[in-house]
């Protein structure tokens, strides 16, 4: 079943931050929003890359090897393995397009940490 949606009207219209909805299904993937701010955790993903697109606001991906800066419009790739940890300094609206076996923290478990179930209730 398909319907039109808004990502950046879902994603604005959440109440708590780093915990994403699952809004569609691509195949074996799917799409999220999220409302993010300050800092998620350092984690990784062994068997999944990971797709950020910044919404609103600025999103900074910090890796082991490099950190990127990410604005409005644009996006970014974590690939599989990488440890990284999302930070945004204000709030920031995300769109995350995800393999349906990604867990929400990878490798790690924190108090932030969101199961499938929870990223699967309605908006």
């Amino acid at each position: 079943m398909s319907d039109v949606s808004s990502p950046q009207q879902i994603a604005a219209s959440l109440t708590e931050h780093w915990s994403p909805r699952v809004v569609a299904e691509v195949d074996d993937s799917y799409v999220k929003v999220a409302k993010v701010k300050g800092s998620l955790a350092w984690h990784s993903h062994d068997q999944e890359d990971e797709l950020f697109l910044v919404l609103k606001g600025r999103l900074r991906i910090e890796m082991e090897d490099r950190t990127v800066e990410l604005g409005e419009g644009e996006m970014f790739v974590v690939p599989k393995g990488v440890r990284h940890n999302p930070v945004a300094e204000e709030e920031c609206h995300l769109m995350l397009i995800e393999r349906k076996t990604t867990l929400h923290t990878g490798d790690v478990v924190s108090d932030k940490t969101r199961s499938l179930a929870e990223q699967l209730r309605p908006v």
